[in-house]
Formats: C-alpha cells, structure tokens, sequence
C-alpha cells in the first residue's frame, strides 16, 4: 500500500500524554528525519495553563498569529494568558469539561490548541509531525483533528480503543464536510458527537481551508484486532503500531480471565503476543513498540518485517521532553542506582486498562499519599457518559469521589483503586494544580517496562542525555539489520 506520507521512519517517537511529547520534543526527532509525535491527551489543558505561565518566549502566541479564523487568538488569549505568568500558589483558571456539545469557546480552545502543537512542531521545516490520541477520550476528538489538520498534520495516531471511524472521518474532514462521532453512553447505546469545520470557519468570518488528509497508524495490540480494523475501518488504515504489554502508559487487557501476580500486577502471556506473519499478510507498514530501546531489538524488528519502532520510555526522560528536570534526575538516580522499578497497576485508570506507574516516592505510586488526597474531578477526560433517569447525558469518573460516584448511579467496586490520572499526568509536566492555599497536585510518572535500557543513554556529568542521542544509538541497529539483509 502506497502511504500519503513522503518517507516511511524508521523511528517513531511516541506520543506521550499528558504533555510529556511536547512541540520541542517532536520537532527535533522529526529534525533528524524520524516521525516526531506531539501528544494530543488534555491539549487544551496544557495549552490554557502554559497560556497562565505568560508563554515568556512567546512561541504559543506567535503561533496563535497563524490560525486562520478572525478572533478565536484574542478570545483564547483574553480568557488565560496572563503576562509575566500567574503566582506559583494561584490555582489555575479552569478549562470546560469533556461534554457532548462543547460551547462555542470550548471548541475554539480545542481548534487552537492542537493547531498551535502541530505548527509549532512543524515550523520551519519538512519532517514529518504526528499527534498521538486516546480513542478512550472521545468528545475532544473531532475539534482537535480538525486544529491539527489545520496545521498539516501529517500522521493521526490512535489507540487505547477500537478506533473503526477515525479513517473515515479523517477523510470527511479533508473534503471540508461535517463529520460524526458515537459517544457510547450505556451498553447498546450511543449518541452522536457532530463537528462541521466548514461551519465552525465561516461562523468565526474565515473562509474553509484546503487540507490535506493525514495517514492514520492505529496503535493495536492484537494481530486479531489489525484484521477487524481492516475489515471494517470507515477509510485508508497507513500503519499499524504494535503496542506489547511492556509498553508504558495503558496496555491491553490480558486475554481470557485477569490473574495477577503476587505484585498484583496482570499476568500475560503467550496469547497476549500478536503473530507478525498476520501482520506481513495484511500488506500494511507496521512498527514494533513496548521495550524497544536497544539497537539491537530495533534491528530484531526491522529483520521480523517491521518498518521500524515506536520508542516512548527513552524519549520521555530526555532533554527535550517536558518532564520536570527534577522528575529526570530522580528517574536517571534509580536507573543508575538499579532500583528502577514500574509497576503494571489494573485498577489505576479510570479507563480500566492496565496502567503502568513509576515507584518513585512523593507520587501518587505511594499507596499513603494516594489515600491521603482528597479525591478530586475537574479536568474529567477520562469520566464516563451515562444516561440519567430523565433522559439526558451525565458524566461520572472511578476516580471522583466514591460517593458521587455511586450518587450518579455507578458501582462502588469501580472507585476501589482508581487514581486521577489526569491531575496526576499533568503534574508530571511542571503544570500542577494548586489546592489549599498552595498546596500541589502530586505527580504520577508512566514509564515502560524497558526503564531500566535509558541506562546507556545517561551522562557521567550529570547532564540529560539528548533526544539526537537516543536516535543515533537506536539508527545502528537499523543499519545493521539492513546490511544484514
């Protein structure tokens, strides 16, 4: 299958929410001709908030300048940019919640937001820049592929779902026409989420843009799940990334009934490795991703008829992501130290998948501090839609207090271990919320089963190791594997 896309990576860096795979991060692995992937989980969020900090070298609103509707910048910038950046003990101003029908404003702050990421990512060059997203996140998904399409994404990456429509709606939007999502509200029932983005552009006095359709990986974990998808995707499926249990963030479910170990950790096993020979048969690139970070399994992949890898773990604690330096030192400290340590947690997400979390202390890793914070939900990406008794949609999150929970017709059961990973995440980026009078949101840290491989890549000096280094380490084992053939 012919791709859209000029030239097919041999590297793919993953797109790690929340924030962590910033424009700074992509930029320079798409640099080095390599795919460079912006995380695209909670971009609103992170935008609005990094809007608060007062954008002090100014590339986020250099960057609204270029948005093609009248006015959406100066109502964007009037509602959060804040010059000189906020009080470190202000909390920060609130985005709309995740809903069916996002207001008017809700909308533009999605369009801007991913269209500020990609450009930004993509300024000044001709590498290639994909956006990474949770099929788990649905209401922001259409106005956000919409904002990056604006910039000339060039690859739309998805997974932690079954994403059948996303192809065809990739397509729809290209042709500037209205497009739909189903939102799943209760076993055997959806509604409809509904964008047009030549409506959206005329509303705002802008005429509809040309754009160009982006490829779309789907992320799967399954070889079963690559063949249904495509069967039965709505468009064009351009790659396939093959996503193990030992990659970091949400893995799949193990097959069959759930067993843990005495870790309480999910145990998989051979039937949750996916056969590459379906993969080869179905004639379509894919890249081998969860534990990657070698030359040497790159070449291992390349040789099995991979394209290529997905690396995430050793990207995320490099110089250019935006993890907390703080966050990197004490990651680089265990790994050095060999007691660098990810657990595979089943009840963590509220998306409930497994989610791997790094042990460090001070983090919500710790079962103390975890019981100890108040359980909060006001970012609310990952809660659920529910039907209430009148008819209309509510939303609900595991994570939320246990009470309010149940209030709003949920189980108990599902509240028992959950942690809020969105507080959690973005925290993790140096953008915490401030509770109490000062008081900040304690980080979560994702980290892949392979933490411990970044060893090779951390300097004596004590200097963070660059994201150039990983790819030239990474690029021989591709060398090698091609002489080899």
């Amino acid at each position: 299958m012919r791709m859209g896309i000029r030239a097919l990576p041999t590297i793919i860096q993953g797109g790690m929410g929340i924030g962590v795979s910033h424009w700074p991060l992509a930029r320079t692995v798409s640099l080095r001709g390599q795919l460079g992937v912006v995380s695209g989980t909670a971009l609103d969020a992170v935008f609005a908030r990094r809007l608060q900090h007062g954008d002090p070298e100014g590339h986020l609103r250099r960057a609204l300048d270029k948005l093609p509707m009248p006015g959406v910048a100066e109502r964007v910038l009037d509602r959060y940019f804040i010059e000189g950046g906020k009080s470190p003990t202000t909390p920060y101003r609130a985005v709309p919640m995740p809903c069916v029908q996002p207001t008017s404003f809700h909308l533009e702050l999605l369009v801007a937001a991913n269209f500020v990421e990609v450009f930004l990512a993509k300024e000044g060059h001709q590498g290639l820049v994909g956006i990474n997203y949770l099929r788990k996140i649905e209401p922001p998904t259409l106005p956000s592929l919409f904002g990056a399409m604006l910039a000339g994404v060039d690859v739309v990456l998805m997974g932690a779902g079954i994403p059948t429509t996303i192809p065809g709606i990739l397509d729809r939007m290209a042709q500037g026409r209205s497009v739909e999502l189903p939102l799943e509200v209760q076993e055997g029932e959806c509604a409809l989420m509904h964008f047009d983005p030549r409506a959206f552009c005329e509303l705002r006095g802008g005429a509809m843009p040309s754009l160009q359709r982006p490829d779309f990986f789907a992320i799967v974990s399954y070889d079963s799940l690559a063949t249904m998808l495509s069967r039965k995707a709505t468009g064009r499926i351009n790659g396939f990334v093959i996503e193990d249990f030992t990659a970091g963030g949400h893995n799949a479910r193990p097959r069959g009934r759930m067993q843990l170990n005495d870790r309480g950790e999910p145990i998989f096993g051979p039937r949750d490795v996916a056969d590459l020979a379906v993969f080869r048969e179905l004639g379509v690139p894919f890249w081998l991703a969860g534990t990657r970070g070698h030359p040497d399994r790159v070449r291992e992949a390349i040789e099995a008829g991979a394209q290529g890898v997905q690396i995430g773990t050793a990207f995320a604690f490099c110089a250019e992501s935006a993890m907390t330096p703080d966050v990197k030192r004490r990651v680089h400290d265990a790994v050095l130290a060999d007691r660098a340590d990810v657990l595979t947690d089943p009840l963590a997400s509220p998306a409930g998948l497994p989610f791997k979390i790094v042990q460090l202390d001070d983090t919500l890793s710790d079962p103390c501090l975890c019981e100890a914070r108040p359980r909060y939900c006001d970012l609310g990406y990952f809660r659920h839609a529910y039907r209430r008794e009148d008819g209309s949609i509510g939303w609900r999150c595991p994570a939320e207090p246990a009470d309010d929970y149940v209030n709003r017709g949920g189980e108990v059961e599902d509240t028992v271990g959950r942690k809020c990973l969105c507080n959690g995440l973005i925290a993790a980026i140096g953008l915490p919320q401030m509770r109490n009078g000062g008081d900040e949101e304690p980080m979560l840290i994702t980290a892949g089963q392979g933490l411990r491989d970044i060893a090779r890549y951390i300097r004596s000096d004590g200097q963070c190791y660059t994201a150039d280094e990983v790819i030239d380490d990474l690029l021989t084992g591709a060398v090698a594997a091609r002489a080899s053939a």
